[in-house]
């Protein structure tokens, strides 16, 4: 299993084990750390591809942008991948793409939530410590 399967399976359980941010901790972003979801997503051929920005200060521990979509407020969040973020004060773009079952999500509005969330080692634990979080309508186009 390459890198980039290995980093959204570790993201997206993240999120399932924790709900998602609004289950877990509020972030405790500084001002200098951000996240942005772009206002349309890609849906073809049984995958999802969920796009923004980020920008977050070093952390002890790998730091990933996860995020989650779902279309109807009863619906549970779909993770979709994970990203490794570099962590530099810098912006950077982030890109997650996952697959979904057929007929779980189309063409159309969609609620997504992006996090940075840090795998902090606490003793012989590793915790999620939330960075930032972005809650954001989006729509959900073919191609």
């Amino acid at each position: 299993m390459s890198a980039n399967p290995v980093l959204g399976v570790l993201a997206g359980a993240v999120t399932l084990l924790f709900g998602s941010a609004a289950a877990a901790p509020e972030a405790s972003a500084a001002p200098s750390e951000t996240v942005t979801v772009d206002s349309v997503g890609r849906i073809a051929d049984g995958f999802v591809t969920l796009s923004g920005t980020y920008r977050c200060d070093a952390g002890t521990g790998p730091v990933y942008v996860s995020s989650s979509v779902r279309q109807s407020p009863s619906a549970d969040p779909r993770p979709i991948g994970g990203t490794r973020a570099v962590c530099d004060g810098k912006e950077h773009r982030w890109e997650n793409t996952g697959s979904v079952s057929a007929g779980t999500l189309k063409a159309g509005p969609a609620h997504v939530e992006a996090t940075i969330v840090e795998l902090r080692p606490t003793g012989i634990l590793v915790l999620p410590h939330f960075h930032a979080v972005q809650r954001q309508d989006v729509a959900l186009v073919q191609g």
